[in-house]
Formats: structure tokens, sequence, C-alpha cells
């Protein structure tokens, strides 16, 4: 695997932990850490909702049915997760996208989505 890159938000600031109840992450470490490794950049941090969770399983990505074989408990509305910055975009473009955490989102989620865009959905702007 490669080096992470460095922990660093899109405020270029230390990037704060994500969620750890369920544990998130590429790197299954809380935060929205990436690497090279990480194809789907895995860097913005999301507060889950109802709406995005039957989104991204239509999409093929199931995030609430639990996996007790990964010791994955599924994924609840509210919960903090990291997601991949493209499917967010996705999500967005089709009116589901959810409310995110700039101080836990990766800088390298601004090389797929605008900042603009970021802070629109912003929980923690004001």
């Amino acid at each position: 695997m490669n080096k992470m890159d460095e922990p660093i938000n899109v405020f270029g600031e230390k990037l704060e932990i994500c969620g750890v109840d369920p544990i998130t992450g590429f790197y299954r470490d809380g935060a929205c850490n990436t690497c090279k490794d990480d194809i789907g950049s895995h860097t913005v941090c999301i507060e889950t909702s109802q709406e995005f969770l039957e989104y991204s399983k239509s999409k093929g990505n199931d995030l609430s049915t639990p996996m007790p074989a990964f010791n994955f408990k599924g994924l609840e509305p509210g919960d903090s997760w990291c997601v991949c910055a493209g499917r967010w975009l996705e999500a967005e473009k089709n009116g589901m996208a959810p409310r995110l955490y700039l101080q836990s989102t990766h800088i390298r989620a601004l090389e797929i989505v605008p900042m603009s865009l970021l802070k629109k959905y912003a929980v923690d702007l004001n």
C-alpha cells in the first residue's frame, strides 16, 4: 500500500476524525485519510441520511446492511462516514447528497468536488 497522504482537511488544517462507531475511512482509522491506492477517494466525511443510504444501495453500495464477517454493523441515519468524493458528487447531482463535515473532509476531495459545493452542504460551517 502506498504511503498515506498528509492528513489535511479542505481548509489546509489538521484533518479531524470523521467517525469511530462504526470505524470509518479507507484505512479504518476513523478519518478520511487517503493515498494513491484509494481509487475511490474516500475523502468526504458525511452525516448519513436515510435518503443517501437508500441511494447508495440503489447504486450497488449497500452501507446499511450489517456484515458481521467484516465486523460492520451497518450504517444508520446520523452516523458519520467517509464516502467517495465522486459518489457524493453523483448523489448531489441527483438531489440525494447528505450533509458533510468540512473539518473532517480531506483536501484531496477538492480534486473532484468544488469547495463552494461542499460548503453548501456543510454541517460545521456556522
